[in-house]
């Protein structure tokens, strides 16, 4: 997936959007710019919007990853797959004793996570 980013064009009816299959909105920047992820390849968009891939620096990742509502999901995913094994407080003991279970059990979580980021670009 490639990210790629627009601003928004509305008249009286309709306001104009990227959409298409594979097209995922991740956020809206205090640039004014709707980032969005999709394929290589962007199908046919209205001609009121004009569509740019954009060049992810370490920056504009973390500052879509911080905006995004979908990775706050896959995050807030991340802990509920450790809360179906681990309590809190069976997390707090874990970590007192190096459980190594449940420190490869966490990093297990953390690398799903992490791949959900990945196939959105980011």
């Amino acid at each position: 997936m490639k990210i790629y980013r627009y601003q928004k064009a509305s008249d009286a009816y309709t306001v104009y959007r990227a959409h298409g299959e594979g097209i995922i909105e991740l956020c809206t920047l205090d640039d004014g710019y709707v980032y969005v992820c999709g394929p290589d390849v962007i199908p046919q968009q209205p001609a009121q919007i004009t569509v740019e891939e954009v060049v992810l620096t370490d920056e504009l990742r973390e500052a879509i990853k911080t905006s995004s509502p979908q990775v706050r999901l896959i995050n807030r995913r991340v802990v509920e797959k450790i809360r179906e094994r681990y309590s809190v407080d069976d997390e707090f003991c874990a970590l007192r004793t190096g459980d190594t279970d449940y420190l490869a059990y966490v990093e297990e979580c953390r690398a799903w996570g992490a791949a959900e980021k990945a196939a959105l670009g980011l």
